[in-house]
């Protein structure tokens, strides 16, 4: 039994197009209702996706900064390091006569920001890579871990995201040290430390501290008390550093996404440091400093809609956004950060329903479409779907949706999806709430999923033409 599910699993990753996991900018998921296990059957094909995912994920794992050829300034490999994304070289003025090699380029011609265009070659050093692997594969390994009742499959699972948790952070050989001075570097003649937006890196602290309080809350017998007292120390040391560099601070005044993203780590990071306190300090300061100014009233994002990529970047802040607000209410059960306003009279919800009609249209951004999928299905849980448009939306716009890990955690959304009707209240919730109280014990069983698996398996099969293969 143990095998088949495995191995279904693995053919499963094969098929990417029919189950491609996708690396949504963030999101805080409540682990008690995770713990609890009390959902309803409509979340069956979403909790399905996150066993798959979890399987997907942990391939390549463990995954550490010392996973570079390069050296940071300090000379210590334990330090993160990343190269800026969106800087190029510019060899005009240098009067080199032939072609200049890689290594002459990145040291003699001056780098410029070009806006929204990626140069590859910041790929040579792959931190931010791995983190993001890393990231991802210990959220939802540690998701599944709480939703199986397996032994072999629940102990599979735990054992995934303990380990790639202690690889980055806490194991000697492989930690990284509690800094992002080497963050974002630019190259050229006048080489320097990292940039403030480095700082962005790690904006997934959040998923990854989301997992250790599964963990914790979840008595995981892998995260031992040990590790917990080691990971603190690491964050109350990355903490400080958040706090009092030079580069963090510039950040946090960013008043874009970067700075929505700087409030997002610092505050589930005191959450994980057991400081709540201070983590509703950090999202109170954020509601009532940077977000003011955010959103206009029409809804509109204006400090992301001036970027080459307004569409990605309307759902990337407002990513940052939904979580500082989930974030806010799990310290604060009072808190009233979805409906506080901006200076123009606007909330979150208005830059959720402004974001939606606005299509991704723009060059290269058809990519980013879905990235305002999780952002929509939080607003319905949160305010209600009374006549029914975001519920529309997604049908349209992703029919397999409720196949997706976040259907589970944004509830009572979606609930009475196969009838086309959604909740009408709009009274604000919390991404904790189950389906209204109807349904109960609704973690499905190992048996419906490899059913389930089976059935999706046979699905992509044939959408790719491959036939007679045995699952």
């Amino acid at each position: 039994m143990r095998s088949t599910f495995l191995s279904i699993a693995t053919v499963a990753s094969i098929f990417s197009t029919a189950v491609a996991q996708t690396a949504y900018a963030n999101d805080w998921v409540d682990p008690d209702y995770i713990l609890s296990r009390n959902f309803g059957p409509h979340t069956a094909r979403s909790q399905a996706q996150i066993i798959l995912w979890a399987h997907k994920l942990a391939i390549g794992g463990p995954w550490s900064v010392m996973n570079k050829t390069f050296t940071p300034p300090s000379g210590n490999k334990h330090d993160y390091m990343s190269l800026a994304p969106y800087w190029w070289p510019d060899c005009s003025g240098v009067g080199n006569a032939t072609a200049l090699t890689e290594q002459q380029i990145w040291t003699t011609c001056p780098y410029k920001q070009r806006d929204g265009q990626f140069n590859p070659d910041a790929r040579t050093v792959d931190n931010v890579g791995g983190f993001q692997s890393m990231s991802e594969a210990s959220f939802y390994n540690t998701m599944a871990w709480a939703l199986n009742t397996d032994p072999y499959e629940r102990g599979t699972f735990e054992f995934n995201a303990v380990r790639f948790i202690r690889a980055w952070f806490i194991d000697d050989d492989t930690k990284m040290t509690p800094h992002m001075n080497y963050a974002q570097m630019k190259r050229g003649p006048d080489g320097q430390l990292g940039s403030r937006t480095g700082i962005l890196d790690l904006k997934n602290m959040v998923k990854v501290s989301n997992a250790i309080l599964i963990l914790r809350k979840g008595q995981s017998k892998l995260w031992t008390d040990d590790l917990d007292s080691k990971m603190r120390a690491w964050t109350k040391e990355y903490i400080n550093w958040l706090e009092t560099s030079d580069l963090a601070q510039e950040e946090k005044a960013a008043t874009n996404n970067h700075g929505s993203f700087y409030y997002n780590q610092l505050a589930a990071l005191k959450i994980l440091n057991n400081d709540m306190t201070g983590a509703k300090t950090t999202t109170d300061e954020f509601f009532n400093t940077l977000y003011m100014d955010q959103i206009t009233s029409k809804g509109e994002q204006p400090l992301e809609a001036i970027r080459t990529r307004p569409y990605h970047y309307r759902a990337y802040n407002l990513a940052a956004l939904v979580t500082n607000a989930r974030l806010a209410q799990h310290v604060d059960k009072t808190s009233n950060s979805w409906n506080k306003t901006t200076k123009d009279g606007a909330n979150i919800k208005s830059a959720v329903d402004f974001a939606m009609t606005v299509p991704a249209s723009g060059t290269g951004e058809t990519k980013y479409a879905s990235e305002l999928h999780p952002i929509i299905a939080s607003a319905a849980s949160v305010y209600g779907d009374s006549d029914g448009k975001y519920l529309a939306y997604m049908k349209k716009e992703n029919p397999l949706f409720m196949s997706s890990p976040y259907v589970l955690w944004n509830q009572p959304w979606a609930e009475n999806e196969a009838s086309g009707r959604a909740p009408t209240s709009s009274v604000p919730n919390t991404n904790q709430n189950n389906a209204n109280g109807k349904t109960s014990g609704g973690v499905v069983s190992l048996k419906l999923l490899r059913v389930g698996l089976l059935k999706r398996m046979a699905l992509a099969t044939a959408a790719v033409g491959v036939l007679g293969r045995r699952l």
